[in-house]
């Protein structure tokens, strides 16, 4: 596919890429407004399933390359991959929004907060955000883009689902992750679920 400009985010390239789980596509598309980087990894052919199964998943440099256990993110993206891969079509959004949008070193800020004992929404607020500052406007572009008007999602999050549909993606199902847990981020997970909404079993 050539470069294309698709409102304010922007197409870039595509190209293959092995996974333990099976052999993704994966696609870059420039965020012009906010200057950044989002990826898109797709398994199957996107365009002749009703409703494929997708994951948007937001940036944890801790938990998905470094193996943090503060958080449940590595373990749930890696779950989603296997579970993509094993249905044999569907797509993960990788939107780079560290620490629910408030970058990466306020991240690490929030996590010495944490260390003091407030919990992760305390800490936003200490440092002067909102409990929750991401933007997930870009996938609806990103979706429309790879083909996608109808999806099952995997979340735990009812603002996220919200989101989507506001997007005008029409949402079928909705389907939990329940994955990750240990006694590093018991709080983390009762926090989001008692101030977020997360739903958890």
């Amino acid at each position: 596919m050539n470069v294309a400009d698709i409102s304010w985010v922007r197409y870039m390239t595509s190209a293959r890429l092995p996974t333990p789980w099976g052999v993704f596509q994966i696609h870059g598309f420039e965020d012009i407004r906010e200057e950044k980087e989002h990826l898109a990894l797709s398994i199957g052919p996107l365009d002749q399933v009703e409703a494929p199964l997708v994951r948007i998943h937001s940036e944890c440099l801790t938990g998905d390359a470094l193996f943090s256990l503060r958080c449940d993110c590595g373990s749930q993206i890696k779950a989603a991959m296997q579970t993509i891969a094993e249905e044999g079509c569907g797509l993960v959004i990788y939107m780079r929004q560290e620490g629910r949008g408030i970058g990466l070193i306020n991240k690490i800020k929030a996590y010495e907060l944490q260390d003091q004992g407030s919990d992760t929404v305390e800490a936003n607020r200490q440092l002067g955000f909102e409990d929750d500052e991401r933007d997930y406007g870009p996938c609806g572009v990103i979706l429309r883009h790879l083909g996608v008007e109808r999806l099952r999602l995997m979340t735990n999050n009812p603002a996220k689902l919200a989101a989507v549909k506001r997007l005008g993606i029409e949402v079928v199902q909705r389907l939990p992750l329940h994955t990750g847990l240990n006694p590093h981020n018991e709080k983390y997970l009762l926090t989001k679920a008692s101030k977020l909404g997360h739903l958890f079993s």
